[in-house]
């Protein structure tokens, strides 16, 4: 015999008894902190990624910078040979 409610089905035949919402409430449970997991990994990543981006940005810009520098100082170097001497 099988009997049904919003909590519990008895199966007659070997005594088994499932409880619904116990299964239903333990899924809702671990796909939450499956959830959660996920959200988590995400943030340690995204801030993972910003840690090695600030420092890699900053090298850029030096980097940026160093080479106008050194244009600069070039192109006055090859004007000032280029130049006619007074």
């Amino acid at each position: 015999m099988l009997s049904n409610n919003s909590k519990h089905i008895s199966i007659m035949s070997n005594g088994t008894n499932i409880d619904v919402a116990g299964a239903i409430n333990t899924l809702t449970e671990t796909f939450g902190k499956l959830f959660q997991m996920q959200l988590d990994v995400a943030n340690t990543a995204l801030k993972a990624l910003a840690d090695v981006a600030e420092p890699l940005g900053k090298t850029a810009t030096d980097l940026v910078g160093n080479f106008a520098g050194a244009a600069t100082q070039i192109l006055q170097s090859v004007s000032a040979a280029i130049a006619p001497k007074k």
